[in-house]
């Protein structure tokens, strides 16, 4: 879905001041503020708020390579994450070329605003392939224009952690999850993750969770090959701290046959 709400002079005061508030609250530096909070994205988060989606942004779980992270609380205090892709200091190029030679966005045009738009709605359809084929995941619930809405993982104390970050206490299943993921991915949803790691997983209740799915293209995609093996080899490589042993080669065959 997109915007299609616009605000005058006035009420667009009143709504800066209002975030602003929220912004002062959870504590997000100057330097985010402006490369996050611009004008356009403020009226994607006011519509966010008259529609009754969220009714206020908690606080700021991560800052990725392209976007931000937030909690948020919904009317009847259910938690929500909401995702900002920054049109300001997006890496555009790498963008682009996970988006060129997808046929789902064959008619976007090459500005920076319009590729983060696709970008952003690039990962709400990966995501939602992902709950198609039971794959653990934010589940997607809504997009307007570089502003992404998910469930949340976590508790209420704090957000699920990074694979990076988490000791596992099973590391081979959760191992074996993940190249099941990978494997599910591609033969059920004819998609490839495209930049797994140990950054891209979030640990909650012992299960993992696949995140910024942005990267995600189908296989006709004309690299969705080399992104797979690139996935597959990021999760061997990694693993090998908890001595697990694995064939990246075996698993790719295992997965393309």
């Amino acid at each position: 879905m997109s915007s299609e709400r616009f605000l005058n002079d006035k009420q667009l005061k009143k709504l800066d001041n209002k975030l602003q508030n929220v912004i002062n609250r959870i504590g997000v530096d100057r330097k985010t503020q402006d490369e996050v909070f611009d004008r356009a994205t403020l009226k994607n988060l006011e519509k966010l708020i008259s529609d009754r989606v969220i009714d206020i942004v908690d606080f700021p779980i991560s800052t990725g390579k392209e976007g931000n992270i937030f909690r948020a609380i919904t009317p009847d205090k259910k938690y929500l994450a909401i995702k900002i892709y920054r049109i300001s200091t997006a890496t555009f190029k790498r963008l682009s070329d996970y988006i060129i030679g997808d046929p789902r966005f064959k008619s976007f045009h090459n500005s920076k605003r319009d590729i983060v738009y696709a970008w952003t709605k690039k990962e709400y359809k990966n995501l939602s392939i992902l709950k198609k084929i039971n794959v653990t995941a934010p589940k997607p619930i809504l997009y307007i224009n570089n502003v992404l809405v998910m469930s949340y993982i976590g508790s209420k104390n704090q957000p699920a952690q990074m694979l990076k970050n988490v000791e596992l206490d099973k590391p081979e299943k959760i191992f074996d999850t993940l190249v099941n993921f990978i494997s599910v991915m591609y033969k059920k949803g004819g998609l490839v993750h495209g930049d797994i790691s140990a950054f891209n997983v979030l640990i909650h209740k012992n299960k993992p969770y696949l995140i910024d799915l942005g990267q995600g293209v189908l296989l006709d995609h004309p690299n969705s090959h080399n992104f797979l093996k690139r996935d597959i080899h990021n999760l061997v490589s990694y693993f090998k701290k908890y001595n697990i042993p694995a064939d990246e080669n075996k698993i790719y065959n295992e997965i393309t046959k």
